[in-house]
């Protein structure tokens, strides 16, 4: 089968099965007979409970019907949260005990999208970036393990293992069938904020993720440029999407000083407001943000301060969406459910995750790994780093745009 077939049988499973499991609650508005909407909830569990069975009586060959439970509950997680995970008791008992002994990573971001894991982002100078590997492809398998239906939070378990070793995956990009890979893992060293004049007295300042600490090396970049005489700052939040939503708070509270950045809340876990602190706030100068599909989590968080509270123009694409507070919740037979129980939102009062952050100046970024290839070959090689554009549109856009 052919990748775009395997989108389509994908979308259609996922869809179905956010029909049968979510149709309660997206219509319990509509139930006039029930003002909790539960007999609506429980004619469709109804429904798919007859789905099962037919599957389990009347399908051509008698399924394995754990492993059709275990994909309808991650296509309903998926349906709703594309960094929730349902994790059986092996599997959960495996990730508590191995997950942060592992030290050995590929420094990649991940989410799920038509039932596989996809890559939000990776770390620049990780085994995953020397790979190629960038935003949007998708890893069919890890370990000749098939990552349809996979739990996310065991997809990232596999891919972690002692530093040195290797691990073999397949993956899907331009070509019509997977890539083969082998990457070796490694320790991630988080790259550095790295930051030079422009022409015309513009600062740039590239942050490539967020993880704890950056928003201080930001600062000093910041004082730096301020120093060499930098009238305007670009700051390049493009593919950042590693790190803490709270360290988000702290990079857009470096150019506030008042205001909401954002706030968190859940159906169970209060409100929590994140407002600027006119302390943190160290610089005036007139700021555009730079954004795009690979910003993501505290990036977005801090953008989207900087944009609703009128202290910055954001130049680029609309971002990937994921900003929120992510738990384990254990089940009485071992297994366990780790998804969101509150998200972050702009100070308008978007869900990120739900909307991701559109910029004011939207600008769409050439990517080397769209489009078909009649390339039919099944090449085993690994995928060389993509040639980048010659010429980097949203920046200059950004510069465009400072320098009026």
């Amino acid at each position: 089968m052919n990748s775009r077939a395997k989108y389509l049988v994908v979308m259609s499973s996922t869809c179905l099965v956010a029909i049968l499991l979510l149709g309660g609650v997206v219509t319990k508005g509509a139930a006039a007979d029930d003002t909790t909407g539960g007999n609506n909830v429980y004619r469709h569990l109804s429904v798919y409970s007859e789905v099962l069975s037919r599957i389990k009586s009347e399908y051509v060959e008698e399924p394995d019907m754990s492993s059709v439970t275990l994909g309808a509950m991650n296509g309903m997680l998926e349906s709703i949260d594309p960094y929730a995970s349902y994790l059986n008791a092996t599997q959960y008992k495996e990730y508590l005990k191995n997950f942060d002994s592992y030290k050995g990573d590929l420094g990649m971001v991940l989410a799920k999208k038509y039932g596989y894991i996809t890559i939000v982002s990776v770390i620049p100078g990780s085994p995953a970036d020397k790979a190629g590997l960038t935003t949007s492809d998708f890893i069919e398998s890890i370990k000749g393990i098939a990552t349809r239906d996979m739990p996310l939070a065991y997809a990232r378990l596999l891919l972690k293992g002692e530093p040195g070793s290797s691990i073999d995956m397949t993956v899907l990009r331009r070509k019509p069938e997977p890539q083969k890979l082998t990457l070796t893992r490694t320790v991630i060293a988080y790259p550095a904020v790295e930051s030079k004049m422009l022409p015309n007295d513009l600062g740039y300042i590239k942050v490539p993720e967020l993880t704890d600490g950056k928003a201080k090396e930001v600062a000093n970049a910041v004082a730096a440029l301020q120093k060499q005489g930098a009238k305007k700052l670009l700051l390049d939040l493009r593919f950042c999407a590693a790190g803490d939503p709270d360290e988000g708070v702290e990079l857009a509270n470096l150019f506030l000083n008042k205001g909401l950045i954002t706030y968190s809340q859940g159906q169970k876990v209060p409100r929590k407001d994140y407002n600027a602190d006119e302390k943190k706030d160290i610089t005036s100068l007139p700021l555009v943000v730079l954004t795009n599909r690979g910003t993501a989590s505290a990036a977005e968080v801090a953008a989207a301060a900087l944009q609703d509270d009128k202290r910055a123009t954001l130049v680029g694409e609309h971002t990937y969406g994921d900003a929120s507070v992510r738990r384990p919740i254990q089940m009485e037979d071992g297994s366990a459910v780790i998804l969101s129980v509150a998200k972050y939102y702009s100070p308008a009062g978007k869900s990120i995750q739900d909307n991701g952050i559109t910029p004011s100046e939207q600008v769409v970024e050439s990517d080397p790994n769209i489009g078909d290839s009649d390339d039919d070959s099944t090449d085993q090689t690994p995928v060389p780093t993509p040639k980048k554009p010659t010429e980097d549109v949203i920046l200059k856009k950004a510069i465009e745009i400072a320098q009026k």
